[in-house]
């Protein structure tokens, strides 16, 4: 497994997205735990989590729990496994999300999950979305003091503007270490949050990279590019589609959701795929043809 740097921390090149196996259609845990033991087989050890991955108002941090027991049940060594939540989004159990930014939900939301995955320090914590009815500033600054009580090695955001990575590392002297966007080539409007990433060093966690549960399957048909490469590659579309991922800037570590464990297997096989230039441009112009078609539909 090759690897990039989330701040001064080495994992994968590929991470693990720990949602599909929580949330509607989500897998029996035994399957959920030997999606996530194929994952460290694979050499993965990024996984990313948030207390809000669960069905039922009295299961939070479902995902957050299955992911610890998962870990700690793997035969092989774990210290170099890095497990990233997040908290300020909450499902109160009918389908829908709310959002709870205020600086003290933050902290009480991270002291649960620090409990629950079994650590003395989360590895990596980010604010899950911006909450409208609290400054920015005040939620981000819940994160600088979560960081300088060590009771997170690493601090993050996600959902996140321009001017809010501008802004989150101001108030975290520096210490941004991760953005965590929705990018795929369905959806490229984080794009510009990409390249400062890029610029500023931080690492680009791209959220749903394969369009999403529903879409992920059909990647290769909706861009054509993709199922082409595959074919000359003798690799499925999904891998073509993460190594383009790869190939964005050495700051972005993918994070493709999984529910089985063949899946996170043919996800990992991504790094070792290097596209040719002329690959590289014939996807991009795939996506975007994509995009347009679909601000036209």
């Amino acid at each position: 497994m090759k690897t990039r740097r989330i701040a001064d921390v080495e994992v994968s090149a590929i991470g693990f997205g720990g949602m599909p196996i929580s949330i509607e259609g989500r897998p029996d845990e035994a399957q959920a735990i030997a999606t996530v033991h194929a994952a460290l087989d694979e050499g993965i050890t990024l996984f990313d989590t948030a207390d809000a991955y669960h069905l039922h108002a009295d299961e939070v941090g479902h995902n957050e729990s299955l992911i610890a027991r998962a870990v700690v049940s793997w035969g092989g060594d774990t210290s170099d496994v890095l497990i990233a939540t997040k908290g300020g989004h909450l499902r109160p159990g009918d389908g829908s999300w709310t959002l709870n930014g205020r600086p003290e939900y933050i902290k009480k939301a991270a002291e649960a999950s620090l409990k629950r995955l079994g650590v003395d320090a989360i590895g990596l914590y980010q604010f899950h979305r911006p909450d409208p009815q609290v400054p920015y500033e005040d939620s981000v600054g819940a994160i600088r003091d979560l960081l300088d009580e060590g009771k997170i090695r690493l601090a993050g955001i996600s959902n996140a503007t321009p001017e809010r990575i501008r802004l989150s590392q101001e108030i975290l002297g520096g210490r941004l270490a991760s953005v965590q966007n929705q990018f795929s080539p369905a959806f490229m409007s984080s794009e510009p949050e990409l390249r400062l990433c890029d610029e500023l060093g931080i690492a680009f966690l791209p959220w749903s990279p394969l369009g999403g549960i529903r879409s992920a399957g059909a990647l290769g048909d909706r861009f054509s590019a993709f199922g082409k490469v595959a074919e000359d590659r003798g690799v499925s579309p999904q891998v073509v589609c993460l190594a383009w991922h790869l190939s964005q800037s050495p700051q972005v570590i993918p994070i493709p959701g999984s529910s089985r464990p063949a899946s996170i297997r043919d996800s990992a096989t991504a790094v070792d795929l290097v596209l040719t230039d002329e690959e590289i441009a014939l996807l991009d112009a795939s996506v975007s043809e994509g995009s347009e078609a679909g601000s036209r539909a």
